[in-house]
């Protein structure tokens, strides 16, 4: 079953329901956010300017499918650059009580079956908190590799904090 679909408006209650039900869960790993990030009018500008980008062709936004195919989380592709470097960011994130079950590792393997299919991308960079053990054996399992630390890279709750940085390169060269 495909653990990846293209975001959409009408995902934006679903999202808002996971993102305030797993708000603690997912602090420590994400930048603090103002009080009207978690309700549907902050959503629904969240997807907005996600699909813009889409729109642009410097962004991807996912989301994150279970079994059932409920929405439990997001993944995006974002700074999406062609040219030369045809690169790509991940970043995504799923509910708590989807950890575990390698849906993220699942959803990975698709975004990057999608980078290097239909987006012709090079390479795809993903950073994680140097204490997130569970992401990067998600990253690792999807063929990224470990290229170096970031100090003070994102203010991630609150705090500037390190990051280890991966890539996974197309298998086409």
């Amino acid at each position: 079953m495909p653990r990846l679909r293209l975001l959409d408006p009408d995902d934006v209650p679903a999202l808002t329901r996971l993102l305030v039900a797993n708000r603690d869960f997912l602090a420590p790993w994400e930048p603090r956010r103002a009080a009207g990030w978690f309700t549907e009018d902050g959503q629904r500008t969240v997807a907005r300017q996600a699909l813009e980008r889409y729109a642009s062709g410097v962004g991807v936004p996912f989301v994150v499918l279970d079994d059932d195919g409920s929405v439990v989380g997001r993944l995006n592709l974002v700074a999406i650059e062609h040219g030369v470097f045809r690169s790509a960011r991940l970043g995504y994130w799923v509910a708590q009580a989807a950890n575990g079950r390698g849906l993220a590792t699942a959803a990975v393997g698709e975004a990057l079956a999608h980078a290097f299919g239909p987006l012709a991308l090079h390479r795809v960079e993903a950073g994680t908190l140097a204490h997130n053990h569970a992401s990067q054996r998600v990253l690792a399992r999807n063929g990224f590799v470990r290229i170096g630390r970031a100090p003070q890279y994102l203010l991630i709750d609150g705090r500037w904090q390190d990051h280890l940085l991966f890539q996974a390169l197309s298998p086409a060269g």
